[in-house]
């Protein structure tokens, strides 16, 4: 969601500065007003350069350490600023050692970890922050930070996995692609002109490839540019709100069950993990909709908050959806009769992990192979087709 900076002042007249995550200015304006201050200004914050980004962008990687870290720390009994400041001395990274030394900041001079936390939502997720505040007002900061720590591994090697898993299927298909376009635009058409010299007849395919080749030289830059210009009106089509969610519907449709495993996954690990470290359940089904990377799912998560607010639990207004699985649907009604929700959503998020992991790892070990057959019977025809027009050279009459 987009990042909106403010200044603000409380009715003693001390000013503050900050940022806060929302969907629009007005919902910003509206969540600075909640929290008891008066907003001076709020605008969208301004983007940093293409470099900065490049350069201190942080990742799942350091977020997940810096959780493992403090709540190692805490459960040494340290107390939390002295864990913040040790923390902050070993980090290596620019941009965490500088969050870090803010945080440390704030809860130095009074304010709860959760609050500190809340004003960098570019590091720390809405729900990372919901899930704090109930472990400070529970007293079990460090439990807390143990489940956030095993929701936010458990989240990285599955999107480690998936990374991993397309690694070969892309090498293969850039290797290929760029030694097919090298036979058509430097290969042949070297032939082309002893060919041409001859004057023969030239099989069907051969007449075939060469026009192909000729085509691609001729009007390969034009190709190029309408793809690269076509790339980026599709981004820009989806980065809007009515791109995106016909974009979603559209991969909803085609890639039904990996998607749905996927999105159960994410809900119920997510879900599971804020209910059980104390946080309300309205408040964690709206904490548990952002992260959900389908927009169509996520809008259908907004009805199961409806349900749940009137009182109707959330296994009838999940099934309600059709989107998710039978199976973890009756497991979450189980959970809700006998009082296990959060433990039964955990376990449905470990089943859908792994049935995630073993349906891409059968997909890659079809997919490779089709790849480099494809890869294969496309080469192996350009060959067999100037194979073709140099033996038709014999039949030229001396």
């Amino acid at each position: 969601m987009p990042i909106f900076s403010y200044r603000s002042t409380t009715r003693e007249g001390i000013v503050a500065e900050g940022v806060i995550e929302a969907a629009d200015q007005q919902a910003a304006l509206d969540r600075i007003i909640n929290t008891g201050v008066i907003p001076l200004e709020v605008k969208a914050a301004a983007a940093s350069s293409f470099m900065s980004k490049f350069q201190h962008k942080t990742s799942t990687g350091d977020l997940v350490s810096f959780t493992a870290e403090l709540q190692s720390l805490l459960e040494a009994g340290l107390p939390l600023d002295k864990g913040l400041n040790i923390l902050s001395e070993i980090s290596e990274h620019k941009k965490m050692k500088e969050t870090i030394q803010s945080l440390l900041k704030s809860v130095r001079g009074g304010v709860s970890f959760s609050d500190a936390l809340s004003k960098h939502p570019q590091i720390f997720p809405r729900f990372y922050v919901n899930m704090v505040r109930a472990g400070e007002q529970g007293g079990i900061l460090g439990v807390t930070l143990e489940r956030l720590n095993e929701f936010l591994e458990s989240s990285k090697e599955l999107k480690d996995h998936l990374i991993s898993s397309m690694i070969y299927p892309a090498i293969l298909f850039v290797t290929g692609g760029i030694s097919i376009i090298v036979l058509l635009t430097f290969v042949l058409p070297r032939f082309s002109v002893i060919f041409a010299e001859l004057g023969s007849a030239l099989p069907v395919s051969t007449q075939i490839l060469l026009m192909l080749s000729e085509g691609l030289k001729s009007y390969g830059w034009i190709l190029l540019v309408a793809m690269i210009a076509s790339w980026f009106a599709l981004k820009n089509y989806i980065a809007s709100d009515a791109g995106r969610y016909q974009w979603d519907g559209f991969k909803l449709k085609f890639m039904k069950d990996t998607i749905q495993k996927l999105e159960t996954a994410r809900f119920c690990r997510t879900l599971g993990t804020l209910l059980s470290s104390g946080v309300p359940l309205l408040q964690a089904l709206n904490n548990s909709r952002e992260v959900i990377g389908n927009r169509v799912i996520a809008l259908a998560i907004e009805d199961v908050s409806k349900g749940a607010k009137e009182g109707r639990g959330i296994s009838e207004p999940l099934a309600q959806t059709g989107i998710f699985p039978p199976l973890a649907l009756s497991m979450i009604r189980v959970g809700e009769e006998t009082g296990t929700i959060d433990q039964m959503l955990i376990r449905i998020a470990v089943i859908y992990e792994k049935s995630l992991k073993q349906a891409v790892k059968r997909l890659m070990s079809l997919l490779e192979p089709l790849m480099i057959l494809f890869m294969g019977l496309v080469i192996g025809f350009i060959v067999v087709s100037m194979l073709l027009a140099v033996f038709s050279i014999s039949d030229i009459p001396l």
